[in-house]
């Protein structure tokens, strides 16, 4: 009897369930920034024009070099599949759809040449030694193509006196000028200028004109120093004392200057054509055709709306 009031201990073995590792919060948060990425996309392509869009689809597909020389995509090929050649803007294994340098656009070349100037400008901004220089680099797009000026200054002579042995912050300027010059593909033409103090050898000495050539020549070999495509360089020369600044006396330091001028294509070959520098204009403009004659217009304009600018 006693056993049967005898309590019944059922004793129940509590399972413990093992931790999980708490995987499943990186997919969401995976999927949520999917999401969200995607909603954003949807977005852009609302607000955006064709215009917008097609000009973001070429900004991710087109590299700086044929963006400046005006091709259409990251090879100037047709298809997809490279012919070959270190050149992307020239394939040796396939026959290119277009010329570069016959289907470049007005605006399109303005725009390399302002890209250019603007990088130009930063590199010097960025640079201590050559942002003493700012005030003796002078910009302007002509119908030659991009000029840019480095005058000389009594406190500050890019070269010495009298002398083609260049300044050490004046080797550094066309230092770093060399491989901003390198990203576009048009030739360069670099002169010396001189002022009218003349050697007192006279004329058939050693006059302005040698030291003129020798300092666009030692400007040559400092862009090569910094890198400067040889294959680039169109025409080095000196012009002594014969075209100074407009509105200075011929005496004026500032005459004493280096000019390069990165021509454009029509340019250049006028000069190959020619073997001169066109003396009026209206030369060079009566020998190119209609739509190189807008392209001219087109930089006038732009560099009007420059000064304008700058001087509100």
């Amino acid at each position: 009897m006693a056993d049967e009031h005898r309590p019944i201990i059922i004793r129940r073995k509590k399972i413990v369930k093992k931790h999980h590792g708490g995987s499943w919060k990186i997919a969401l948060a995976d999927f949520m920034t999917a999401l969200m990425a995607l909603f954003l996309v949807m977005w852009i392509l609302s607000m955006s024009s064709e215009k917008d869009r097609q000009s973001i689809s070429e900004y991710f597909r087109t590299p700086l070099l044929v963006s400046m020389a005006g091709g259409e995509r990251s090879s100037n090929a047709a298809s997809v599949i490279q012919g070959g050649g270190a050149d992307p803007t020239h394939m040796e294994g396939e026959q290119a759809r277009i010329d570069l340098r016959r289907e470049s656009r007005p605006s399109d070349v303005r725009r390399h040449f302002n890209e250019i100037r603007r990088r130009v400008e930063a590199a010097i901004e960025a640079d201590p030694v050559l942002r003493a220089l700012k005030a003796q680099l002078q910009f302007d797009v002509t119908r030659e193509g991009l000029r840019i000026m480095m005058l000389d200054t009594e406190t500050k002579p890019m070269f010495e006196v009298g002398s083609d042995r260049i300044a050490p912050y004046m080797e550094r300027l066309l230092r770093t000028l060399a491989p901003l010059l390198n990203e576009i593909p048009n030739e360069v033409t670099i002169s010396g200028h001189t002022d009218s103090l003349p050697y007192a050898g006279g004329e058939r000495g050693y006059s302005n004109w040698e030291l003129s050539a020798d300092r666009a020549n030692e400007s040559r070999k400092a862009l090569l120093d910094g890198g400067f495509e040889p294959e680039r360089l169109l025409l080095v020369m000196g012009a002594a004392d014969r075209i100074p600044l407009d509105g200075t006396e011929p005496d004026d330091p500032r005459n004493r200057r280096i000019t390069i001028v990165v021509h454009t294509f029509e340019s250049a070959e006028f000069i190959k054509r020619q073997g001169f520098f066109p003396q009026d204009q209206l030369e060079l403009e009566a020998s190119l055709e209609p739509d190189v004659r807008q392209l001219n217009e087109e930089f006038q304009r732009a560099t009007n709306a420059t000064d304008q600018t700058k001087q509100k």
